[in-house]
C-alpha cells in the first residue's frame, strides 16, 4: 500500500466530515470531474492533429448495482496515466484541473499577444472556451462521505495500458494494472452499510441517481447518460379460431431498459431571449419553480466583461402561501459552470424584491474550498446590485406600459416593497418609491406619487394620506373631506405597513420654491390627522384664536371631563361638517398605534399625545356653550365625553367604554 503524500489521516478526514455538508454532492463532484476531463480531450483535440475527437461522442455514464451497492460515474475523456493518477489521486488537494486551467489561461494571453504583434488578432474561442469546473482537488474525496471503498480504473488516451487506484480513504491507496477498452475514467464507489441514522443504499437506485443528476448536474454541458427502467403495453395476440371473439383481451405490459440522457445539457438562461418563446420561460418556471401559473414578468440577463454571468429571473404571478411568514426562503439558484451550488442564494436578492425567482450562473465566482458557499463574496454583491437595477427597471417598464398587470402585480407584492422601504429606515426609498401605488381619494383609483403631484394644485408642499383599515370608511373621515375640499389629494392607506412607510419615507421628490428652480425642497408626506397640515389661511387662525380665547373656561372643564384621555381641547381650523375630531401630536396616529397594540410588545408603545378638535361652527358647540353658561356642569363632562367617543368611532377606534357610550346615547333619547 501506497501512503497518501499528506498528513493523510488528519487532512483526509477533514476532506471527508469537515468541508462537506451535504453528503448526497458525492455525485455532483464526481460528474463535474468526468466532465472536465472530457473538456480537456475536447481541447486536446483542437490542438493536436492525432487526437480525433468528434464532440457528439463525448459522453458521462452513470450506472448502478444494488445488490452489490455500488455507484459508477464513467467518462470518455482524457484519462490518466499512471504517473498522473498517483499524482491526483494519491496527493490530496492537488488540482490537474486547476494546473489545466491556469496553463490555458496563460496560453490565451500569450496567444492573444502575439496576436497583437502581428496586427491580427488570433482565434481565440476554441481555446478559452473550455469551462472547467474543478480547481481545488479535493471533490473527489467526497465519494467517502458515502464510499467505504473507492475504485478508480483509468486509461489515458494514447496509451495502451490502464491502472486502477483503489483506497478506504484511511491511511493510502494501492495501484495494479486493469483492463479498460478505451481511454476514460471510471469511478466505483462501494457504499458503505445502512445505519439507522442513514441509508447509503439509496444512492444505488435508479430514483436516486436520476433525482440528483437533475438537481445538481441537470446542464452539464455533455449529456450523462444512465440505463433506466420503462414499461410498455403489448399488443395482445389474435384471438384463435374458435375462441370467443367478443370477450374483450386484458392489456399486457412488459419492462424493458434502455439508456436515457438525464440531463437538459444546455441551460435555458444560457440562450438570448431573442432564441426562446415565451411558453418555452413560462414551462421552465412552473417546472423548475413548483408554480401553476405562468410569471408575470420575465428577465433574462446576459452581462460580459469585468464580470462575466447569466441571469434568468421570473416575477410570479402569485405571492406564495408562505409569503409573509417566517419560514419563507428568498434567494436564487446560483450555478457555477452549469453546476448548481446553491438552491437558495439569499445574498442575490434584497428582501425587498425577495419575491423574483430565477437562477445565476458565473464561472468568475471564487468559491470556497467546498464549492457549498462562496469564498469571497465582493462578486456576489456586485451582481446583486445589477439584478436590483435589472428588477427595478422591468418593474417600472410594467408600470408605464401595462398599469393593469403593474396593479395585479402591486396588489400581489405592493406589501413587500413598502416593507423594503420601512425595514430600511427609509434608505430605500430611492429604489422603492416610485414604484408604490396608493388609493386616491380624489381620482377614486390606484396612483402613484409622481401622479398624485401632477394633479397636485399649484403651490403645493406636501403630500396627504390617511391611514386606516377601509378605503370607504377613511374616504369619509371629516379630516380627509375637508382637505379633499381644499382641492387637495389623500392618499387613501388601509394597509398596516402603511403608515410606517409613509413615515419611513418622510418626503418625496422636490418642487420649486416661489418658483425659483435653484431653491428647490423636497415634498413631506403628511398624515391628515397629525399635526399642522399647512392649510390654514391667515382669517381662520384669527377666528380660531378668537374662539379659543372667548371659550377658554368652557374648553379647560370639558379637558377636565375627559381627565388623561386628552392633553388639549382645541379649535379646529380643519372641520367642516363633523361636531370634532381626535388628532395626535408628535407624529404617531391613532391608526398607527392601534397596529402597535397588536404587536408583540405592545408594552412598550410610544406615549400618545391626544387633542380633541372642536367644531365650533357645529350646532353640538351652541349646545356645549349653552350648557357651560347654564352652569349644568354634568352636561358639559357627558357631552364632552361623547364628543370624544364619537370622534374615536370615526377613527376606527373602539371606546374604552362602550357600555357607557351606549347609556349616554340612551340617556339622550329619552
Amino acid at each position: 500500500m501506497r501512503k497518501f503524500k499528506t498528513e493523510s489521516k488528519k487532512l483526509l478526514d477533514l476532506m471527508i466530515n469537515s468541508i462537506y455538508t451535504n453528503r448526497e454532492i458525492f455525485l455532483r463532484e464526481l460528474i463535474s470531474n468526468a466532465s472536465d476531463a472530457v473538456d480537456k480531450l475536447y481541447f486536446r483535440s483542437l490542438t493536436d492533429p492525432d487526437v480525433a475527437v468528434g464532440r457528439d461522442d463525448l459522453a458521462i455514464t452513470v450506472a448502478f448495482d444494488a445488490e452489490a451497492r455500488t455507484v459508477t460515474v464513467s467518462d470518455n475523456g482524457i484519462g490518466m496515466t499512471k504517473d498522473e493518477m498517483d499524482k491526483n489521486l494519491g496527493t490530496i488537494a492537488h488540482s490537474d484541473s486547476y494546473e489545466f486551467k491556469a496553463a490555458r489561461a496563460e496560453e490565451a494571453a500569450e496567444a492573444a499577444t502575439e496576436g497583437e504583434a502581428e496586427g491580427e488578432p488570433k482565434g481565440l474561442a476554441d481555446l478559452t472556451d473550455v469551462d472547467i469546473i474543478g480547481q481545488f482537488g479535493v471533490g473527489f474525496y467526497s465519494a467517502f462521505m458515502v464510499g467505504k471503498k473507492v475504485r478508480v480504473i483509468s486509461r489515458a488516451v494514447g496509451s495502451d495500458e490502464a491502472w486502477a487506484w483503489e483506497s478506504d480513504g484511511v491511511e493510502g491507496y494501492d495501484m495494479v494494472i486493469a483492463e479498460r477498452s478505451e481511454h476514460g475514467t471510471d469511478v466505483i464507489v462501494y457504499l458503505k452499510d445502512d445505519t439507522d441514522e442513514e441509508s447509503f443504499g439509496t444512492f444505488a437506485t435508479e430514483h436516486g441517481l436520476t433525482s440528483l443528476i437533475k438537481r445538481y448536474s441537470n446542464y452539464v454541458r455533455y449529456p450523462i447518460k444512465m440505463e433506466v427502467t420503462r414499461t410498455r403495453k403489448v399488443e395482445a395476440p389474435e384471438a384463435a379460431e374458435g375462441d370467443d371473439a367478443e370477450a374483450p383481451a386484458a392489456p399486457q405490459w412488459e419492462t424493458y431498459t434502455e439508456i436515457e440522457t438525464i440531463n437538459s445539457m444546455i441551460p435555458i438562461w444560457k440562450r438570448r431571449k431573442s432564441e426562446v418563446s415565451q411558453e418555452e420561460y413560462n414551462e421552465f418556471y412552473k417546472t423548475d419553480f413548483h408554480d401553476f401559473e405562468d410569471p408575470a414578468r420575465t428577465i433574462s440577463v446576459h452581462a460580459e466583461g469585468s464580470l462575466n454571468y447569466d441571469a434568468l429571473l421570473f416575477v410570479p404571478s402569485r405571492a406564495p402561501w408562505d409569503m409573509y411568514s417566517k419560514d419563507y426562503q428568498r434567494g436564487l439558484a446560483l450555478y457555477s459552470a452549469n453546476v448548481l451550488i446553491m438552491d437558495k442564494c439569499e445574498e442575490l436578492l434584497p428582501d425587498y424584491f425577495g419575491f423574483v425567482r430565477g437562477v445565476v450562473d458565473s464561472s468568475d465566482l471564487t468559491l470556497n474550498i467546498s464549492r457549498e458557499t462562496l469564498q469571497h463574496n465582493g462578486q456576489l454583491r456586485a451582481i446583486a446590485r445589477r439584478l436590483e437595477k435589472k428588477i427595478k427597471a422591468d418593474l417600472a417598464n410594467m408600470r408605464d406600459d401595462d398599469r393593469e398587470a403593474y396593479e395585479r402585480f402591486f396588489e400581489q407584492f405592493g406589501r413587500t416593497l413598502k416593507f423594503g422601504i420601512y425595514q430600511s429606515y427609509g434608505m430605500a426609498k430611492d429604489v422603492l418609491a416610485d414604484l408604490l401605488l396608493f388609493y386616491s381619494a380624489k381620482q377614486q383609483k390606484m396612483i402613484t406619487l409622481d401622479e398624485y403631484l401632477a394633479d397636485a394644485p399649484a403651490g403645493a408642499d406636501a403630500i396627504f394620506y390617511a391611514a386606516g383599515d377601509s378605503r370607504e370608511r377613511l374616504s369619509q373621515m371629516p379630516l380627509v373631506t375637508t382637505v379633499l375640499a381644499k382641492g387637495y389629494d389623500v392618499l387613501l392607506c388601509d394597509q398596516d405597513v402603511d403608515e410606517f412607510c409613509m413615515m419611513a419615507m418622510g418626503t418625496y421628490g422636490e418642487h420649486a420654491v416661489d418658483g425659483d428652480d435653484e431653491n428647490k425642497q423636497p415634498y413631506f408626506i403628511k398624515n391628515v390627522g397629525a399635526d399642522d397640515l399647512g392649510l390654514t389661511t391667515e382669517e381662520e387662525k384669527k377666528e380660531a384664536e378668537e374662539a379659543t380665547e372667548s371659550n377658554a373656561e368652557l374648553f379647560e372643564a370639558m379637558r377636565e371631563a375627559l381627565g388623561d384621555k386628552v392633553e388639549r381641547v382645541v379649535v379646529s381650523t380643519r372641520l367642516t361638517d363633523a361636531p370634532a375630531v381626535v388628532t395626535s401630536e408628535g407624529g404617531v396616529s391613532l391608526a398607527m398605534v392601534q397596529v402597535l397594540k397588536s404587536q408583540p410588545g405592545a408594552e412598550e408603545l410610544p406615549e400618545l399625545h391626544l387633542a380633541l378638535e372642536v367644531n365650533v361652527k357645529h350646532p353640538v358647540f351652541a349646545t356645549l356653550q349653552a350648557a357651560h353658561e347654564a352652569g349644568d356642569d354634568g352636561k358639559v363632562r357627558d357631552y364632552a365625553s361623547l364628543l370624544f367617543d364619537q370622534a374615536l368611532i370615526v377613527e376606527g377606534i373602539m371606546p374604552d367604554n362602550p357600555l357607557a357610550f351606549a347609556q349616554a346615547i340612551a340617556a339622550l333619547m329619552k
